[in-house]
C-alpha cells in the first residue's frame, strides 16, 4: 500500500469524514444527472434517480460498519441515563415539529420534489425503496452525520488534533460554524439551522455522541412517518 494512502487511513478524521463525503458524492451525482436530464443532454427514466438512494444507503452503511471500531466516542451505555435519553427523544420530536413548520425557501427557490415511491411500477420496488429510505434516514444518516458534524467538525474547529478535545467542549466559533454549515447542507436552510442549534445543544448538554444520534434518529423517524401519512414528499 502507498505510504500516503496508509497515512490517510490511519488518520482519525478519515472514518468520521469518509462516510459523509461518500453520501454527499451520491447527492452530487444525482443533482448532476438531474441537470443533464432537464437540459435534455441525457435521456432516461427519472426513476433511475430514485434508485440511486439504494447504493448510497448500502455503501455508506457498509463503510460505517467496516469502520465501526474507530468510533470509540459512541458510547451506547450513555443511553442508560434515562433523563438524558428522554431529553434526546423529546428534542428529536421538537425538531420534527419545527421542521415541518419551517419549510421556507430563499427567493425564487422552490420546494424540492422529494422522494415519491409512486414512481416505481411494482409494489415490490415501491416497498423496498420505502424500507431502504426509512432505514437510511433513521439509522445510517444520524450515525453518519453526527460522526461528521458533532464528533469531528465541532472538535476539529477547536483543535486540528480533534481527538484531544473532549466531547461536549464548547467553542463559540465551532458552534456558529457547524450550525450554519449544517443548515446549508439542507434544502430548507432555516430548518437546517434550527436543527443544527438543537443538535449542538444536545451535544453540549449530554456530552454524548450516542445521545446526538438518538435525537437525530427520532427526528428523522417522525418525519418519515409524517411523510408517508401525508404524502408531503418534499420533506423526503
Amino acid at each position: 500500500m502507498n505510504p500516503m494512502n496508509a497515512n490517510i487511513l490511519k488518520n482519525p478524521a478519515f472514518p468520521r469524514v469518509a462516510p459523509f463525503v461518500l453520501f454527499m458524492a451520491f447527492i452530487g451525482l444525482e443533482q448532476g444527472l438531474r441537470a443533464l436530464l432537464e437540459g435534455q443532454v441525457l435521456h432516461f427514466d427519472t426513476a433511475v434517480l430514485n434508485w440511486l438512494y439504494l447504493p448510497k444507503a448500502v455503501l455508506v452503511g457498509l463503510m460505517l460498519w467496516l469502520l465501526r471500531q474507530s468510533y470509540t466516542e459512541v458510547i451506547t451505555r450513555d443511553l442508560l441515563d434515562f433523563r438524558k435519553t428522554a431529553l434526546s427523544l423529546l428534542t428529536g420530536l421538537l425538531i420534527f415539529i419545527l421542521w415541518i413548520n419551517m419549510d421556507w425557501t430563499l427567493g425564487s427557490q422552490s420546494a424540492p420534489a422529494g422522494f415519491n415511491p409512486a414512481v416505481f411500477e411494482t409494489e415490490q420496488a415501491k416497498w423496498l425503496m420505502i424500507f431502504v429510505r426509512i432505514a437510511g434516514a433513521v439509522i445510517i444518516v444520524p450515525i453518519m452525520e453526527e460522526l461528521f458534524w458533532r464528533s469531528f467538525l465541532l472538535r476539529y474547529l477547536i483543535d486540528s488534533n480533534f481527538t484531544l478535545v473532549e466531547i461536549g467542549r464548547f467553542s463559540l466559533f465551532s458552534f456558529v460554524s457547524v450550525t450554519l454549515l449544517f443548515g446549508l447542507e439542507h434544502h430548507y436552510l432555516f430548518a437546517g439551522i434550527m436543527a443544527g442549534v438543537i443538535f449542538n445543544g444536545i451535544y453540549y448538554y449530554t456530552r454524548s455522541i450516542a445521545q446526538c444520534i438518538l435525537s437525530h434518529a427520532m427526528a428523522n423517524f417522525c418525519l418519515a412517518v409524517y411523510v408517508l401519512c401525508t404524502d408531503n414528499w418534499s420533506f423526503w
